[in-house]
């Protein structure tokens, strides 16, 4: 049974290809996000939690569910947007079926999750502290690739003033460049952190983040 995590084949395939109508595109993917949430249940069934984990596991998942579907329906315009949403709402559920067993929050303009943003520079807020003493630092999201990005733009996360150190707090500000961007236009992004325990990663998540540009 492999867990469906960090869905980063991106389904940008024949079903967006073939997608008739924008309208179309949106029913599918919003009926895809309830199909795929099942999976992601199975493994909270799988993962045998204590109660109260697995009630905030659940709710985490449903809330994704939700808002994504809210997003595909009402903020997307295009397929390209379309994808960015349900992308974003897949990592979501990754996460939220992996829990949070240390504090990790990014922040765009004080809001998380879901957020919004005039184009320009955007502040992008990062925040963890480690159980028990331990040290949280930025890491790659996967080998070689130190962020997931995906949007209806061309943007990027300024990568030069990443700091290489731990920190007791992380309070650390990155810049997505969004110069590019147009109203409308929608980013989805994903910052994984790792606690670290004497030089090593203890523990590690990803938290997914969407922008809509106004």
């Amino acid at each position: 049974m492999a867990m469906p995590m960090d869905y980063d084949s991106m389904r940008e395939d024949e079903s967006s290809e073939r997608a008739s109508s924008v309208d179309d595109y949106k029913v599918t993917c919003m009926r895809f996000i309830e199909d795929i949430s099942k999976d992601y249940l199975a493994w909270v069934d799988y993962y045998k939690l204590p109660p109260d984990e697995d009630k905030k596991r659940r709710d985490r998942i449903a809330s994704v569910i939700v808002r994504t579907n809210e997003w595909i329906a009402k903020v997307a315009q295009t397929i390209k947007g379309i994808d960015v949403v349900m992308n974003d709402g897949i990592q979501k559920m990754a996460e939220s079926t992996a829990g949070q067993p240390f504090q990790i929050g990014v922040f765009v303009n004080k809001q998380s999750g879901y957020t919004m943003s005039k184009p320009g520079l955007i502040d992008v807020n990062i925040k963890a502290v480690g159980r028990e003493g331990r040290k949280t630092k930025i890491i790659e999201h996967y080998k070689g690739q130190q962020f997931r990005l995906e949007s209806t733009t061309k943007v990027f996360i300024d990568e030069t003033n990443i700091p290489q150190q731990a920190f007791d707090m992380m309070d650390v500000h990155l810049i997505l460049d969004a110069t590019a961007a147009q109203q409308r236009d929608l980013i989805s992004f994903t910052i994984s952190v790792a606690e670290m325990e004497n030089g090593y990663e203890f523990d590690k998540r990803g938290v997914s983040t969407i922008i809509h540009i106004v």
